[in-house]
């Protein structure tokens, strides 16, 4: 599955913006939506896009846009700037942190950061904007199913889902993070059981949990005390993994949104194509036996 999301993301989110023949001739997408549980590199995917484009990043989200711009003029003048910004330094890259916030159905009451103050605006803004503009809206979200579903689809052309990293992912971010780290790799350090017993921790928990492990005092003590798998196994415990319930809740939204839905559409198609071909081929074999009978039936009467 990863490939598949690293595929999609460059797709949509690289290959139209890195150069102006293409974004005008590809087909347009205008906003991209990456959803996934904490932890499962939302934001370094962000940050990726933009180091690939040499795209500059410009931050909306409602937390760094509180208390700037006040009022309804003040919120014009801030999107007219971003845009005018974003069309003469393009590629430009629009971050929205924790967008389901803006069409969300109850703001909690002790959020000060007044996230719904872009839903009128966002979709007019991303509506407007031409084939000529190499601007993408990015929004990153925890939560995808607290918002209205409607209104989010309708300001965020692709969903992309981030899931848990499967067993070969886990055992090279193991590897790959403890020798960055300036641990060594030993007989001792069993990398396989360790990526085994590890399913369900996203790479944002590994991360915690090697530098908990590999502290300055014990990188100094590796040459006489080798690396053990045990010793990983205690930070990872004290951190809550991601449960089958919460990704299971992922997909269930996931199926709410227009791409779901035609995705779900395709799949019903294709299975009831490979039942009808089964179907054809016993019809045929049942009229073959039918002459076989006629035939036999002829020769009786002779």
């Amino acid at each position: 599955q990863q490939w598949y999301q690293r595929r999609v993301v460059t797709e949509y989110g690289i290959l139209p913006m890195g150069s102006q023949t293409v974004h005008e001739t590809a087909p347009h997408v205008k906003s991209l939506m990456i959803a996934g549980p904490h932890g499962t590199g939302k934001r370094m995917l962000v940050n990726a896009i933009c180091s690939e484009l040499g795209a500059n990043l410009i931050d909306l989200t409602a937390e760094n846009i509180c208390g700037r711009y006040p009022g309804k003029a003040g919120l014009t003048m801030l999107l007219h700037l971003v845009m005018k910004v974003g069309k003469l330094l393009q590629p430009t890259v629009i971050y929205i942190g924790n967008a389901e916030k803006t069409f969300v159905k109850k703001v909690a009451k002790n959020d000060m950061s007044d996230p719904k103050r872009l839903k009128k605006e966002l979709p007019k803004i991303i509506k407007k904007m031409t084939a000529e503009d190499r601007i993408l809206f990015v929004g990153t979200s925890l939560t995808p199913w607290d918002s209205d579903v409607k209104s989010l689809c309708q300001c965020y052309q692709k969903v992309v889902l981030i899931p848990r990293p499967d067993y070969a992912s886990r055992f090279l971010l193991f590897k790959e993070l403890i020798l960055r780290n300036g641990g060594r790799l030993a007989p001792t350090l069993d990398l396989s059981s360790l990526a085994k017993i590890s399913d369900g921790y996203t790479p944002g928990h590994i991360i915690t949990a090697v530098k908990h492990v590999l502290t300055e005092r014990r990188v100094q003590q590796l040459h006489r005390k080798p690396l053990t798998a045990m010793e990983f196994v205690t930070p990872l415990a004290r951190i809550d993994p991601i449960y089958k319930e919460e990704e299971e809740q992922f997909k269930k939204w996931y199926t709410k949104t227009p791409l779901g839905k035609k995705r779900a559409k395709l799949k019903a198609e294709e299975d009831e194509g490979e039942g009808g071909g089964g179907k054809g081929k016993s019809a045929k074999g049942g009229k073959k036996k039918g002459k076989g009978k006629k035939k036999g039936k002829g020769k009786k009467k002779k």
